[in-house]
Formats: structure tokens, C-alpha cells, sequence
């Protein structure tokens, strides 16, 4: 068993979640203070990231710092993304283990009890990743589309990515360090976990609707936005497969063309041919897309080696804030 003197920190990387903020910190609270009573663990802290949002977050976040000790309010210089927000809280965060989940309460943080009672049975147990059995409020296309996402990354993918697991997650301060070793620039926080290694454990919950019904962080699944973070940040990061593919599209087709060649030589030394317009533009049109595609594979693979040796920092924190007395 592991010591119930344990200090748990808690990462929200956010943007503009000023009508959810007091209802997840009543709740989150409520989870940590029941964790504390039972003697499960010595202290907790609330890490949140503020991906420079224009709402009255940040304010509402000094406020709570001012009258509790337990937030610690990190302010980035400007919009970096949430994966990036994630890896500044974990930079950040001083505790034996770290949860991650996401800040409009779709994340309840009453499955944090069930996380900590996992990972406290289990010494060998090094991440707790949770699995979603129901999500309210999700479109079908976008429910269909994520889950040919997930059968396209478990067949390309050397590393385990839980079909319907999410970012929110325990994971021990040896995997924290391991996992803040990367220097990738567009990290993919699920796919660097399984990369990681050791031992995970599963906890199923029930997604909730968005807290306050908006969506103003949430992008339409074929948006330009969301189908180019999945082409940058999660296609290519983990799998070399799409360039392996293109190879095999290419040598199929220098066979086929072959073969139809073959089949033209024996037309014309038949007398049997006969010029045809449609089927030479068809052949040339249907060639060159193929071509076009392989040069935009390829090209993911070249312009993330170009980001990746710009050298450039993940992202820049403009100031912590914390309680004067925690300083």
C-alpha cells in the first residue's frame, strides 16, 4: 500500500471558463476535502493554467487565492493550446502525483476518489486513465468520426491508446519526470504516456454535458482547427505507418501501370486499339491525386522535423501567482 501522506495535484489547462470555474472548484474541493478527512492523503493543490483567456477568469482565480491557500494560478503570455497548458501545469506542479482533466466539468471530479482509492491499492501502478461508457451531448458525426480516429490510430500506433480513454488521468510523479524529459512541439499527452510505459490502470466513468452549455471551446470535429491538430499532433507523432502506406500505394500502382501498359502493347500489335480521351485524362488525374498525396504525407513528416529543430520553447509562462504565504 502506498503512504496516505500523498499530496495530489490537480491540472486544469483552460480558456475562458469564467461561468465554470466556481462550480468545479465547489466540486473539486468537496472531493479533496472528503480525501483528507478519510486520511487517504496529506495535502492537495489546484494548478490552473490560463491559456490567456479574455473572459474574467484570471481575476476570479486571484480572487480564490487571496481567501485559500490551494490554487496555484499560472498565466501563459499567450494562447498555446491545451496540450501545452498541460505540460506547463505539470512543470508546475508539486505533487507525488498529478491529475489531469479537462475544466468544464464533461471531467466530474467525483471519479477522482475512485482514481485515488486505484492507485493507492496498487504500489506497481504507475497511471490511472480513465474511460468514457456514456457522453451526453455528443453529435453523432463527431461520435463516428472520433471512432474511426481511434481505429485508425490502434492499427498504425506501436504504443496502447485505450479506445474512449480521455486526458484525464493520474499519473505518479515518476511518470511525470519521465514524461517532462519530451521536447516535442506539438505534444500528444496520450500517445507520450503510453510511450512511457509501466503500469496503467482503468477507471470507467460517465462524461457529463459541458457545466454551462457553451461551447465556446469546443470546434466542430471537421474543422479546420481540430482535423490539423489531429494531422500535426496525433497522426505522425508516435507512428511512422502513413509513410510505409504511401509506399505501398506507390509500388501497387507502378504495377498496375505496368500491367496496363502491357495491355496497350498487345491492343496495338492486335489492332485493337483505339485512342480514348476520357481514359488518358482519368488515368492522369487519378495518378497525379495519388502523387499529391504522398507529396501532403510526406510533407506532415518534413514540416515536423522544421518545427521540431526550430528549437523553439513548448510555451511561455508570463507569471505564477500563488498565496503570499505559499511563495
Amino acid at each position: 500500500m502506498r503512504s496516505n501522506t500523498l499530496k495530489i495535484s490537480v491540472v486544469f489547462s483552460f480558456y475562458n471558463e469564467m461561468n465554470v470555474i466556481p462550480e468545479l472548484l465547489k466540486r473539486t474541493r468537496a472531493v479533496f476535502h472528503e480525501l483528507l478527512e478519510k486520511k487517504k492523503i496529506g495535502a492537495y493543490e489546484l494548478v490552473f493554467v490560463n491559456d490567456n483567456s479574455k473572459d474574467g477568469s484570471e481575476a476570479l482565480l486571484r480572487k480564490e487565492i487571496e481567501a485559500h491557500g490551494d490554487i496555484v494560478l499560472v498565466n501563459m503570455s499567450r494562447n498555446f493550446g491545451y496540450e501545452e497548458g498541460v505540460v506547463a501545469g505539470m512543470q508546475i506542479a508539486t505533487g507525488d502525483a498529478v491529475v489531469s482533466m479537462v475544466s468544464d466539468l464533461q471531467d466530474p471530479p467525483e471519479t477522482i476518489l475512485e482514481m485515488v482509492d486505484a492507485f493507492l491499492a496498487d504500489e506497481e501502478a504507475e497511471v490511472v486513465y480513465t474511460t468514457r461508457r456514456k457522453r451526453p451531448g455528443e453529435h453523432p458525426l463527431k461520435m463516428l468520426v472520433t471512432n474511426i480516429g481511434y481505429r485508425v490510430l490502434q492499427y498504425i500506433y506501436t504504443v496502447p491508446i485505450p479506445k474512449n480513454s480521455s486526458d484525464f488521468k493520474l499519473i505518479s510523479r515518476r511518470v511525470i519526470d519521465y514524461v517532462l524529459q519530451f521536447h516535442e512541439e506539438k505534444p500528444f499527452m496520450r500517445g507520450m504516456l503510453g510511450w512511457v510505459g509501466f503500469k496503467n490502470i482503468q477507471v470507467f466513468y460517465d462524461s457529463e454535458p459541458r457545466f454551462d452549455g457553451r461551447e465556446n471551446t469546443k470546434h466542430p470535429v471537421l474543422s479546420r482547427r481540430v482535423m490539423y491538430s489531429w494531422l500535426d499532433r496525433v497522426l505522425i507523432s508516435f507512428s511512422d505507418e502513413p509513410l510505409k502506406f504511401i509506399l505501398l500505394i506507390g509500388f501497387l500502382l507502378s504495377v498496375a501501370s505496368m500491367c496496363y501498359i502491357f495491355v496497350v502493347l498487345l491492343q496495338k500489335l492486335f489492332g485493337y486499339y483505339v485512342p480514348g480521351w476520357p481514359a488518358l485524362m482519368c488515368a492522369i488525374l487519378f495518378i497525379g491525386g495519388i502523387q499529391l498525396m504522398m507529396l501532403g504525407v510526406t510533407g506532415l513528416y518534413v514540416g515536423a522535423i522544421f518545427r521540431q529543430t526550430r528549437g523553439r520553447p513548448l510555451y511561455i509562462v508570463k507569471e505564477i501567482v500563488r498565496k503570499e504565504s505559499d511563495k
